[in-house]
């Protein structure tokens, strides 16, 4: 009898841990199923705020790609802010939103055509510049290589609203 008494002290406890878990594991399963693609490899490629540009690191996740160049003391990318953070968060495993405060971390936007601030450079999954549609009711500006004509550079220069961000990356095929 006592024996048994001993047995039911341990077992009862392993139980209730086994049940717990699985309860934990169960409702945690599911969590981020409504993703598109699987997790990052290097979620800091996915973190807004960057303080260098890896291009080809990013283009390594077949995602397109948003960079913004701005500063957080200019009064238009503060207008933008928001925005960035909203898409950022709303495209996590769609699309590839950074920004660059090119104030604090100039060396970032050495290589890209950056003339004013804000401006963003877009890049389809497929890491090639973007080339938007007649659809779309944007001003962009393209840049290609002088020695090989090459496009090279897909920007827009000022702030973009959020629909005009959603719209962009549904021009390059994002589905939201």
């Amino acid at each position: 009898m006592i024996e048994k008494k001993k047995i039911l002290k341990i077992i009862i406890p392993i139980c209730l841990v086994i049940i717990v878990a699985g309860i934990w594991a169960f409702k945690n399963a599911n969590k981020g199923s409504d993703s598109v693609s699987t997790l990052p490899e290097n979620e800091e490629d996915f973190i807004l705020e960057a303080t260098s540009i890896d291009l080809e690191a990013l283009k390594e996740h077949k995602l397109p790609i948003i960079i913004d160049f701005g500063s957080d003391s200019c009064i238009p990318c503060q207008q933008m802010a928001p925005v960035l953070k909203t898409m950022n968060e709303a495209m996590q495993g769609k699309a590839i939103i950074k920004f660059v405060d090119v104030w604090k971390y100039s060396d970032a936007a050495e290589g890209f055509p950056i003339q004013v601030i804000p401006t963003q450079v877009f890049f389809n999954a497929d890491g090639k510049p973007y080339v938007p549609s007649d659809d779309i009711q944007i001003q962009f500006d393209m840049y290609s290589y002088k020695d090989t004509g090459e496009h090279a550079f897909t920007v827009h220069q000022g702030g973009l609203t959020e629909e005009q961000m959603r719209a962009i990356l549904a021009d390059m095929g994002v589905k939201e």
